[in-house]
């Protein structure tokens, strides 16, 4: 599912809001509403993209949210041969507004 921060000003304050680290320079966003994840959406319907988390940061300044988290899940282990883990590998920290822009 999917959400515009437009819709987002009127839900305020969010619960969450998390940057997907995709890539080496690929960031998405998406937001934790009443324990509910939706991808944030651009004015196209697309999912909303950066090349930088900053970036994303930045477009949640006027949004008040309790929590914003930056979050890697690593495919290292399918890459060097390892087997898959049956456990979930994803990393998730703290990515306060650090007003850096």
């Amino acid at each position: 599912m999917g959400i515009t921060l437009t819709q987002l000003v009127e839900m305020q304050p969010l619960q969450k809001v998390v940057i997907h680290s995709l890539d080496m320079a690929l960031y998405q966003a998406s937001v934790v509403i009443n324990n509910v994840e939706y991808f944030v959406l651009d004015p196209q319907g697309e999912r909303l993209r950066a090349h930088s988390p900053l970036h994303i940061q930045k477009l949640f300044d006027h949004i008040a949210y309790q929590h914003m988290v930056l979050r890697h899940t690593s495919a290292y282990d399918e890459m060097c041969g390892q087997a898959v883990n049956a456990g979930n590998n994803t990393l998730e920290v703290s990515y306060g507004n650090n007003e850096y822009y």
